[in-house]
């Protein structure tokens, strides 16, 4: 058994076990407190986070649309539909109202005249006139940074990147109020609109600029055409002056002979020349007269898609053997080509009724057409009002065959 002593030491053991027991029951309610809050803080991030995550998911899928928006502008422009800012007649116009323009944003880069403001109450060394001069030469610089941005956006500007030059002024602008905010420096409303109506109008001018070059280089290319037709409808009529010839002289021969059979002959030949050299001065004569051909090229546009368009060259095969230089890959072929009186209007009045189906809906100046060439032959046969007699349905594009067998 066991003794007083013994007992009381075991006593004492107890004590201090309970006594350890207490102090692990309080630490782990505390931690049992502790975790359960922080579970909770836990929690309530998590559900802070998701709200940003949500609102960040939905300014992403805004700016998303905002470059998709941006990017089909770019283009549509870079295709050559451009929405001008101010319409007027010519380059020259966008050029003289520029130079209006510039004389007023030079009015105001004058000392106080309100391109650039600052604080009025600055000073240093308690000194307000110190302080003035202090404020004037900061906004100096300030107003030469952002004239320096604004210059090379107008001097690197493409007309369909307007919208991002304008963007990057505008940060210009709020960069600047922001390094001179505690100087309250900042550029004017007024003249930041001059600067942006200055942009506007350089890119206007240098769209209309192009868009005359381009109309220059088409009636270039037109009246290359027309000298080539004139050319060769003189060598035409010189050959038949010189065919008509040669039948006069046998027309002689034969009189002479008496056959009356071979002088019969003869001027049958006289009277078909003249009739042919009758048809190419009306057809000299008559600069809407020419012919309404279609082609395709499979090689290089894929099936489906045709080009109509016109000629008033002699022989339409020479035209069309023209198209298939070094600038497309494969040759093109022809479905049909028909002479006809007014061949301006017929081509017109195609392009309009197919104007769906272009493949460059932006810009009227291509004519290439998604559409199968037996119904542009059955709507040109029927504005012409005359059956096309040669058409050829399906494309050969024997070039094309063969590459792709190889």
């Amino acid at each position: 058994m066991f003794g007083k002593e013994k007992i009381e030491e075991l006593q004492h053991q107890l004590g201090q076990l309970q006594e350890i027991n207490e102090r692990l029951s309080a630490f782990g309610a505390k931690k049992a407190i502790e975790l359960e809050d922080e579970i909770k803080n836990l929690s309530k991030q998590r559900e802070e986070l998701g709200e940003q995550l949500r609102a960040l998911a939905t300014e992403i899928a805004t700016k998303q649309q905002e470059v998709i928006e941006v990017n089909e502008q770019v283009i549509v422009q870079e295709a050559g539909f451009y929405e001008f800012n101010s319409i007027l007649d010519s380059a020259v116009s966008y050029q003289e109202r520029l130079k209006t323009l510039r004389t007023s944003i030079k009015e105001m880069n004058k000392p106080n005249s309100g391109a650039v403001s600052g604080s009025t109450n600055w000073t240093v060394n308690g000194s307000q006139v110190q302080g003035q001069k202090m404020i004037n030469e900061v906004s100096k610089l300030m107003l030469r940074a952002y004239n320096g941005e604004v210059d090379d956006a107008v001097r690197t500007l493409k007309p369909f990147k307007l919208e991002s030059a304008i963007d990057r002024l505008d940060k210009v602008k709020a960069s600047i109020e922001k390094l001179g905010k505690t100087m309250a420096i900042s550029i004017s409303s007024k003249y930041h609109t001059l600067r942006i109506e200055e942009l506007k109008l350089v890119a206007d001018f240098l769209e209309k600029q192009a868009q005359e070059k381009e109309d220059e280089r088409a009636k270039r290319e037109q009246l290359k055409e027309e000298a080539q037709a004139q050319k060769e409808y003189e060598a035409e009529k010189n050959k038949l002056i010189k065919e008509l010839a040669h039948h006069e002289n046998d027309l002689k021969k034969a009189l002479e002979s008496g056959n009356e059979d071979l002088v019969a002959a003869a001027q049958a030949k006289i009277n078909e020349v003249n009739g042919a050299i009758e048809g190419v001065d009306k057809r000299a004569a008559n600069t809407r007269t020419g012919y309404i051909y279609v082609i395709s090229n499979v090689g290089s546009f894929g099936e489906g898609v045709v080009k109509i368009g016109l000629t008033r060259r002699l022989d339409p095969d020479e035209r069309i053997h023209e198209l298939s230089n070094a600038s497309v890959p494969f040759v093109f072929d022809k479905h049909a080509a028909v002479l006809v009186d007014d061949a301006v209007s017929i081509e017109r009045a195609l392009h309009e009724f197919f104007s769906e189906d272009r493949v460059n809906k932006a810009n009227a100046r291509k004519e290439f057409f998604r559409v199968q060439p037996r119904e542009v032959v059955e709507k040109l046969q029927e504005f012409a009002g005359k059956e096309v007699l040669e058409f050829y349905e399906n494309p050969e594009a024997l070039e094309w065959r063969l590459s792709i067998k190889s």
